[in-house]
């Protein structure tokens, strides 16, 4: 499938935008927990506004992806078969409790209700994972994603960069929660690691018992040969469902994902709790954020679409 950068920003920064509000709840509910902590409404304040600044960004990404944007309305229509419609209308609510947390936090409101809006906003974060995720998993002939983990991919990258970016913010604002939010930071990432590789065991499997051929691709009987495309050069088919990237180049992506997702972050995680240093942290942040676009590229580019097998590459 060919990488479109805007699904890749939407997709990646609403996954910060959700881990990292988990993470701001888990912060409020440590303080309750320990009479010692007062971490201040400004830090839920401003730490709620970063979450909405994140997810406003995924949303203005996902708008270059349209061809109509004044049309954008209709994703919300079909909600009853289209997950995508799904993840268009869970994507707003999630920013709307996310807002009124942030509203009420402002205005000091008291801590149950405070608590029970941002629990209605995780319910509504991770209604918004699995919306996400099901609109990959739920198309069958595309075999790379036709799988749960797909969904469980999303959730955990998004809850790991999520709260290494909350190391971060702890960092700045709230240094006694930098061990809580590097470990659970941690722990995601390895988890992450895990389900990553179990899918790239499973696609690579997939790839030595290919069941789709020029027949099944085109339902044509009998034996079909491809002599030409039908054009001189490109066409939308070889365009929106080839990369058209070297094998080289996908091979590289896939080792740089490797190497910034999973082994540097938890390295930078750890000298950052020791530390303290919001510099390392952030830098844990940053090199794991650029290592989740490549692995999302190449979430997209590892996919064989069926149609390939008639349409081939461009030459």
């Amino acid at each position: 499938m060919h990488p479109a950068f805007s699904v890749i920003f939407l997709t990646t920064l609403i996954g910060v935008s959700q881990g990292f509000f988990t993470a701001l709840m888990i912060g409020q509910v440590f303080e309750l927990s320990n009479a010692n902590l007062n971490f201040g409404d400004n830090f839920y304040t401003v730490g709620a506004l970063l979450a909405l600044i994140f997810c406003g960004g995924g949303l203005v990404a996902s708008f270059f992806h349209l061809g109509h944007p004044e049309r954008a309305w209709r994703a919300f229509s079909q909600w009853r078969t289209s997950w995508l419609s799904r993840e268009a209308i869970m994507l707003p609510v999630f920013m709307a409790f996310v807002f009124l947390y942030m509203l009420m936090s402002f205005n000091g409101a008291g801590t149950q209700d405070l608590l029970l809006v941002g629990l209605i906003a995780i319910v509504a974060s991770f209604v918004l994972f699995y919306c996400t995720g099901m609109i990959y998993a739920c198309i069958s002939f595309l075999r790379e994603w036709a799988t749960p983990l797909t969904i469980v991919n999303f959730i955990l990258f998004g809850c790991a960069s999520g709260f290494t970016f909350a190391s971060f913010y702890a960092a700045l604002s709230a240094p006694a929660l930098i061990e809580t939010y590097a470990w659970f930071a941690i722990v995601f990432t390895i988890m992450s690691l895990g389900t990553r590789y179990w899918t790239l065991a499973r696609n690579a499997e997939l790839r030595k018992n290919v069941k789709t051929n020029a027949q099944t691709a085109t339902g044509f009987r009998g034996r079909v040969v491809q002599r030409s495309q039908g054009q001189m050069g490109g066409s939308y088919n070889t365009r929106e469902f080839f990369h058209g990237a070297t094998d080289l180049f996908v091979k590289k992506i896939k080792s740089i994902f490797m190497v910034l997702v999973f082994p540097v972050p938890v390295v930078l995680l750890f000298l950052g709790m020791g530390s303290e240093s919001a510099f390392i942290l952030f830098l844990a942040f940053a090199v794991q954020y650029a290592g989740l676009v490549a692995e999302r590229w190449y979430f997209f580019a590892q996919v064989n679409h069926p149609q390939n097998i008639y349409y081939q590459t461009v030459g």
